[in-house]
């Protein structure tokens, strides 16, 4: 089938962009951004994105673009560092702003200009920026056809040559016109055939699963969240019942009731070999006093493989591959993005720890939904039949309360913050607001405020409420609830968990945050 190739420079941004190219049905392969394109590359796709950095075009380490990218004749868009690079290799200028442009700003095609890459866009739009460099002047061959807040070039072009350059990001949601701009060049400009599926993705890791894994047994760690019972449901229809292991480890990290549900939710699946170990009070002792987010991640993540290295043991599953339900946003923010030059936000345990690491360097690690966001996701457990109470459960992460109880976690904690998790969750399905909310729960702060019971003074903990409205994950807002909803909310959490004498609510967007807050 057609494909779209884009190059990853480390931008949190990269695979959001292949997620857009896929939506539009088109498959879509990314690569490091200064990789070499081989003649099966240029052989098999329609044209080239180029995406953002978090490096500077100009600083002697940032990521460059290989000659054999200018020389393929393929369309190229360039996306924020994408173009600024185009510019330096074009003799053009790129330098530092005063004032970074970041989030939402109005852009303005030039007057006069009509060109394939903003068919049917406003001559005026909202656009999503993040940058700290400007293009100062264009490179040999380039002119600007659309300029932000300042007369800040915005939109450039190729005179002669199929290249595009844009300074701000289509792929984000709050981009006015982004996919629609997404869809001029991948339809208009490269003249792409559409023919990328759910069920494409689902036949291709099929292949590469029965290909790696053969006759030996696949073990998956499952938490119990969305991501690890669309893997299960996933690996059972590949490989049958009888290969596949699906071991769920009870960290004592998990909310009110969980272990109970996510048992009855994996035997419906038809597994045959289910197992369950109980390990709270081992997570629990390895986080004793522990308070550094990073560190409890790694501890969790190192434990969890610990627990599971045992029960192969014990359940004589020599040379077992063990398969996780990774997501493409865990690698993102764990740094693990295709390039080199990725960051990291957060290390996801099932990413960095060093023994999954070391399981990964020995080939024996398999992420069927690696490339995938949450939505997709549940786009494919939809599609592998599992019901509509399981795939559009709010996300989870793999640590747990672990990372939702800020400082150090021991289980008195643990049973407030799940208490507290338990009533806001009850209260969202009783206001009819679950499923219009991407993502909600508690935060228990590592700080005590004084209140009121009755008479007498009182010393309780602060919870803070997250909740949140998203589409992958990658960006998210904040649900505006009616100020009567969240003073019922709080009320309710005040009333039944006397522990916590006071509720306040996370307003923050992301970026600048995420969506945890560890």
């Amino acid at each position: 089938m057609d494909k779209i190739l884009i190059l990853d420079f480390g931008s949190q941004y990269t695979q959001l962009i292949g997620r857009r190219v896929r939506e539009l049905g088109v498959y879509s392969e990314i690569i490091p951004g200064d990789s070499p394109l081989s003649e099966t590359h240029v052989k098999e796709c329609t044209g080239i994105i180029l995406s953002g950095s978090p490096f500077s075009a100009y600083e002697p380490d940032a990521p460059i673009i290989h000659s054999s990218v200018y020389d393929c004749g393929l369309p190229i868009l360039g996306v924020c560092y994408g173009i600024q690079r185009m510019t330096l290799d074009a003799r053009g200028r790129v330098a530092k702003l005063a004032e970074r442009e970041y989030g939402k700003k109005t852009v303005a095609v030039r007057a006069g200009i009509e060109d394939p890459l903003l068919k049917g866009i406003s001559p005026s739009f909202v656009s999503w920026m993040s940058h700290g460099d400007s293009i100062v002047s264009p490179g040999e061959g380039w002119e600007v056809i659309g300029d932000s807040d300042g007369n800040i070039p915005a939109i450039l072009r190729h005179t002669k040559l199929a290249r595009w350059g844009v300074q701000f990001h289509p792929e984000v949601s709050h981009c006015e016109f982004g996919t629609l701009l997404l869809s001029n060049f991948v339809f208009g400009i490269c003249k792409t055939k559409a023919g990328w599926s759910m069920q494409a993705y689902l036949d291709q890791e099929a292949d590469k699963i029965r290909t790696a894994i053969q006759d030996r047994p696949a073990l998956l760690l499952i938490s119990g969240g969305v991501d690890s019972t669309v893997a299960g449901a996933f690996l059972l229809r590949v490989l049958g019942p009888e290969q596949v292991y699906l071991l769920y480890i009870d960290t004592g990290l998990m909310r009110k009731a969980e272990s109970e549900e996510v048992m009855a939710n994996l035997a419906r699946l038809g597994a045959k070999h289910l197992y369950k170990a109980d390990a709270e009070a081992r997570f629990l002792s390895a986080l004793a006093g522990v308070t550094d987010p990073e560190k409890k991640r790694r501890i969790i993540g190192d434990m969890f493989i610990t627990v599971q290295e045992e029960e192969v043991q014990r359940l004589a599953l020599k040379d077992a591959f063990l398969v996780q339900g990774t997501l493409y946003t865990d690698l993102i923010e764990s740094g693990k993005g295709v390039g080199k030059k990725a960051q990291v936000i957060k290390s996801h345990h099932n990413v960095r720890s060093p023994l999954v690491e070391e399981k990964r360097r020995k080939g024996l690690v398999i992420e069927p939904l690696d490339r995938l966001y949450k939505d997709e996701v549940r786009a494919l457990g939809r599609l592998l039949g599992l019901p509509e109470s399981v795939v559009g459960r709010h996300p989870f992460p793999g640590p747990g309360l672990g990372v939702r109880i800020l400082g150090a976690v021991d289980r008195e904690k643990c049973d407030i913050l799940r208490n507290a998790d338990a009533v806001f969750i009850q209260k969202l399905r009783e206001l009819g607001l679950y499923d219009k909310i991407w993502q909600a729960f508690c935060v228990l702060l590592p700080v005590r405020s004084v209140g009121v019971a009755g008479d007498e003074r009182k010393y309780g903990y602060v919870a803070a409420l997250r909740a949140v409205t998203s589409e992958d994950g990658m960006t998210a807002q904040v649900y505006p609830f009616d100020a009567a909803d969240l003073i019922a909310i709080s009320s309710a959490i005040t009333n039944r968990v006397p522990e916590i004498g006071r509720v306040v609510y996370d307003v923050s967007s992301k970026p600048p945050a995420t969506i945890e807050w560890e």
